[in-house]
């Protein structure tokens, strides 16, 4: 039997690779101007983490995880999403203890959830995400915001959506949570099983139900944002403020929860219609409590990911530009031996030199070897057989114009690396 790769996991080949390279290069300046730092966390944490962070009702925790208990008898849990090891990993150092705001991110990072497969989504795929910790003001929410904002405009995606909404702090969430309670009592009982669990213990993840029943239920339940407290309102008007004076458009959008139970108050999505129904390219807002549920002191925090699967589906229906690499500079056709270790000699001083130089490595003939030079897009072909060794020369070939040049043997590296 062929083995093959698990079911939502996919091979990144060569031909691809660059795409990925290229869109990690410019994410990393766009931080570099945002003056964030990159954080890399661990691929496995331990399935308490997860638990308390992100919440044992919702659908990551109890349906998503791939978890197993180790050797050791403990359980260990692949990361589903980054933000609760960023959190451990701010508590665990003792950031806390330097100047705030700490702004950090995390890029190409493996997350793992059993889902079914989707478009840019798969049980294996990698996460860009930034967290700024410190800071309860709602220019930090803006700048965060601006900053996936402006990471999409440069790749040249259009067409989206910026999403906003309030779910409030943990005291005016009280008075939302009985409203929200009191509706959905009255339908829990042609709700799905997952919902009815979930009405005593955490109501509102029940609005983040994929079954289509529950959905429609809860398009009437009472909405977050006409329940927020004096300072809830302050700070969302805030941000609405920051984002007009920035000229980012935006859509008030109360339906939006997001999926995990460490957000509270800012919450946003950036949607794109370019990819089918599931259209979100980014999504995140605050988490004020994470910190202090991990065991820390108050530590208001604000941040958002996005899937690079997904990122760059949507760059390719938007016909984003993504420059190759860079061809072989130089491409050495040899026959004979001696010619041979010559071109494997020069080849290596040139690549000591930061020339991109390739040779042949398969012993084809002549005539395979300038094929394969043109299947490689070489921009020039050094010819080296006895009768040029002979001679103390290389030919050397312009693949552009066809141009020849005889150039002596010790004068090649220079010739291609001034």
């Amino acid at each position: 039997m062929q083995i093959q790769a698990p079911k939502g996991t996919k091979d990144v080949l060569p031909s691809e690779s660059y795409k990925w390279q290229y869109v990690e290069d410019e994410i990393r300046k766009l931080c570099r101007i945002y003056g964030v730092y990159e954080f890399r966390t661990p691929i496995i944490e331990h399935t308490e983490l997860f638990m308390r962070g992100v919440g044992d009702t919702t659908d990551i925790v109890q349906k998503e995880m791939y978890t197993f208990t180790d050797k050791g008898n403990r359980s260990i849990t692949l990361k589903p999403e980054g933000t609760a090891g960023m959190a451990r990993a701010f508590l665990e150092n003792r950031l806390f203890n330097e100047a705030m705001p700490q702004k950090m991110y995390y890029l190409n990072a493996p997350v793992f959830r059993y889902e079914k497969p989707q478009a840019g989504r798969l049980r294996e795929h990698h996460q860009f995400g930034v967290e700024f910790y410190g800071s309860a003001s709602y220019q930090t929410d803006a700048e965060v915001i601006l900053l996936a904002m402006s990471l999409l405009k440069h790749f040249g995606i259009g067409e989206l959506a910026l999403r906003i909404n309030s779910i409030g702090c943990s005291e005016c969430r009280k008075e939302y949570n009985k409203a929200l309670y009191d509706y959905l009592k009255q339908h829990i009982d042609t709700m799905c099983n997952t919902c009815k669990s979930r009405l005593e213990r955490n109501p509102m993840r029940i609005i983040d139900c994929k079954e289509e029943h529950c959905k429609e239920i809860c398009k009437s339940a009472p909405r977050t944002i006409d329940y927020l407290c004096d300072d809830c309102k302050a700070h969302f008007e805030g941000l609405r403020k920051c984002l007009d004076v920035a000229g980012v458009k935006y859509i008030v959008d109360p339906d939006i929860v997001r999926g995990l139970d460490y957000y509270t108050g800012t919450v946003f999505e950036i949607v794109s219609t370019r990819i089918g129904s599931q259209g979100t390219v980014c999504g995140g807002g605050r988490y004020n409590n994470l910190i202090e549920e991990l065991g820390g002191q108050p530590t208001p925090a604000v941040g958002f990911g996005l899937g690079l699967e997904r990122l760059l589906m949507v760059m390719e229906n938007n016909n984003a530009f993504i420059p190759k690499p860079a061809p072989v500079k130089v491409y050495f056709a040899a026959m004979g031996d001696k010619p041979r270790l010559v071109a494997f000699d020069l080849v290596h001083q040139l690549r000591e030199h930061g020339v991109f130089a390739e040779f042949d490595h398969m012993d084809r003939s002549m005539k395979a070897q300038f094929k394969y030079a043109n299947k490689l897009g070489a921009e020039y072909t050094a010819v080296l057989g006895e009768d040029e060794l002979n001679m103390g020369i290389v030919k050397v070939k312009s693949m552009q114009d066809g141009i020849e040049s005889s150039i002596a043997i010790d004068e090649l590296v220079s010739y291609f690396a001034d």
